[in-house]
């Protein structure tokens, strides 16, 4: 499984020389002959799709053929997720197996498709489990329906390896500075100390891991829940700096626990979480709207994003909003079905808002704030600006 952050996020947004060609896909954990099937499928329109765009026959297989090497990979197809996301421009090329099982989707445009990874990122998307014992050091990145190991780097295996690799006269400590976005930035310093008991032994231990998890999760937003015996939480929590580590763990020894039963309890304890940040945002929309804060109309949503006046988008992620924003005339124009040339607004709204550093909920239909599938909560009132440029 391959780990997705908010920095891989940033990247797929950047502006960049198009065609950008997006694929999403379903696969099968350890692999299935139907997966390099529906890729091959996916690939073949996308490449038919390049020639509609004005690139020649020759030059659109030129263009697929890194992801074209993939269809006859069986390494590639043994090592899947639940699901496949394929990102490629100019230059450019990025794969992700994920824990999250895709509807198939392609897309070709100036911009990738980024809103089918957006449950990834809130919600029942996507929250860290530590596992944690003198034994053994475990990091799982979960979803609602799964939970998947990561591979760890840079962090000892276990107790006993710290204190080996470790200068007895030379302990580390650490300060953290916070920054403006709420991440943890961490200096580790060492100076000369003995350590004498359990407790300093497990202290260094704990700080080391966090070192390594520091260069891994240094921009991220997901919550870390933390799995240990009783008597190593506070310990692990006095060593740690990622500022999202949640105040509630899961007790008890992980190594006992199989993958299902870790999912379980991670679940029971990050779920309530998750459904408060969105019914507060909910519940906020629903007070603004009436008021010039808030509006469920995509005719007024669409342009307020690409101003950068929205601080909370909702999305529906079961439709597309099919349509034209035309920036000369400042005006929406929406289609139904979808006509040549249009594009998905819900999809350039969500890069719009997300680009800013803002908030995007991508929900099912029964959880939207209202029917319409685009929301949205401004900073200021709309009357104010509706209608001009930014």
């Amino acid at each position: 499984m391959d780990l997705f952050t908010r920095a891989d996020l940033r990247t797929l947004l950047e502006e960049r020389q198009g065609p950008c060609v997006s694929l999403y896909q379903p696969t099968h954990r350890g692999g299935s002959e139907a997966d390099p099937i529906v890729f091959r499928k996916l690939l073949t329109a996308a490449q038919d799709a390049l020639v509609e765009h004005g690139k020649r026959s020759s030059e659109a297989r030129e263009f697929v053929e890194p992801l074209q090497r993939l269809v006859d990979d069986p390494i590639f197809w043994r090592n899947q997720c639940d699901g496949l996301a394929v990102f490629l421009a100019p230059d450019f090329l990025r794969i992700y197996r994920l824990p999250w099982s895709f509807a198939e989707e392609w897309r070709v445009g100036d911009s990738f498709l980024i809103s089918p990874l957006l449950p990834l990122l809130h919600s029942d998307g996507r929250y860290y489990v530590l596992a944690l014992s003198q034994n053994s050091v475990r990091l799982y990145q979960g979803t609602r329906f799964t939970l998947s190991p990561i591979d760890l780097k840079g962090v000892p295996k276990n107790l006993r390896e710290a204190l080996r690799t470790h200068d007895r006269d030379e302990v580390l400590t650490y300060h953290t500075r916070p920054t403006s976005s709420g991440s943890w930035a961490a200096i580790f310093e060492g100076h000369g100390v003995g350590i004498d008991d359990e407790k300093d032994d497990l202290l260094l231990y704990f700080q080391r891991i966090d070192r390594g998890l520091h260069s891994l999760l240094r921009e991220e937003r997901a919550p870390l829940i933390l799995a240990a015996v009783d008597y190593l939480q506070p310990i692990y929590r006095e060593a740690n700096t990622y500022p999202h580590l949640m105040q509630q763990g899961i007790e008890g020894n992980p190594d006992r626990w199989n993958g299902k039963e870790l999912h379980k309890r991670a679940w029971e304890v990050v779920e309530p979480y998750f459904q408060e940040n969105i019914r507060h945002a909910i519940a906020v929309f629903r007070q603004a709207l009436g008021t010039g804060r808030a509006s469920e109309d995509p005719l007024e949503v669409v342009p307020a994003a690409f101003r950068g006046e929205v601080q909370v988008l909702f999305i529906n992620e079961g439709q597309h909003l099919w349509g034209l924003f035309d920036r000369e005339a400042w005006k929406v124009h929406l289609h139904e079905p979808r006509q040549n040339g249009d594009r998905d607004l819900s999809n350039d709204a969500a890069i719009e808002t997300l680009r800013r550093g803002h908030t995007v909920y991508s929900l099912s239909n029964q959880d939207m704030p209202s029917r319409s599938p685009l929301a949205a909560l401004y900073h200021l009132p709309l009357a104010k600006h509706f209608g001009k440029r930014p």
